[in-house]
């Protein structure tokens, strides 16, 4: 029922990885483990969680940085 969760997650990390950096694939990376992160814990999955818990707050800081950067 929930495995379009996890196909758009994969969607948007496998695009994500063909932009070359920046704000975009941090954008896109971020969604897609938003994704990855919602689809795990319907599967009930904690390492899944975790490693995308970490993803998300390292896209965070990356993006903070990029916006600070520009400003």
């Amino acid at each position: 029922m929930f495995e379009w969760v996890g196909y758009l997650a994969s969607i948007l990390v496998a695009i994500s990885i063909t932009i070359k950096g920046g704000l975009y694939f941090r954008i896109l990376n971020l969604a897609g483990s938003l994704c990855f992160l919602i689809y795990s814990i319907f599967l009930g999955s904690i390492p899944i969680a975790l490693i995308n818990v970490y993803g998300i707050g390292i896209n965070i800081y990356h993006m903070v940085r990029i916006l600070r950067n520009k400003g």
